[in-house]
């Protein structure tokens, strides 16, 4: 879509989206191509508040939060390209289909998070997108899901 990747940092992210921790899951989005496609990267770590209790003894981090990291990185990629930071985005699931998840994903491992917009456009509310996450290559999720971006008026 561009011929200039685009990067969003920590403090970019934090500008975009609302989420702290304990539920900001993307430490940063590489690759952003416009509204087309970005990569983020979740560094797993034992230090993770979900770790106490999923499960003791064998952390394994959630299915749930795994697809989360990559809506997460579907809406920096669609705020760097919309130049939504600081315009207090919102965005909020409306579906989520097809998700299969294939391989454990554990403290250590460094998640990429490849997301592809199927439907949207400047100006749109409601937003579809496909994820694929991956450690070390290796396929760990697959999922496609639609949101709704919710922009405050000026």
């Amino acid at each position: 879509m561009t011929s200039e990747l685009k990067t969003a940092d920590i403090g970019l992210i934090q500008r975009i989206i609302p989420h702290r921790y304990p539920f900001l899951l993307v430490d940063k989005v590489v690759d952003i191509d416009g509204h087309a496609s970005a990569t983020g990267i979740k560094n797993v770590t034992m230090n993770e508040p979900h770790f106490q209790g999923h499960f003791p003894g064998h952390p394994i981090m959630p299915g749930v939060t795994i697809v989360e990291a990559m809506a997460q990185t579907a809406a920096v990629m669609v705020g760097v390209a919309l130049d939504l930071a600081d315009k207090e985005l919102l965005v909020y699931f409306m579906s989520i289909d097809k998700c299969k998840f294939r391989r454990m994903v554990v403290p250590g491992d460094v998640l990429e998070l490849k997301l592809t917009t199927t439907r949207g456009k400047p100006g749109a509310k409601v937003w579809k997108f496909a994820g694929i996450a991956e450690v070390e290559g290796e396929m760990a999720c697959e999922v496609e899901f639609t949101a709704m971006m919710d922009i405050p008026k000026a």
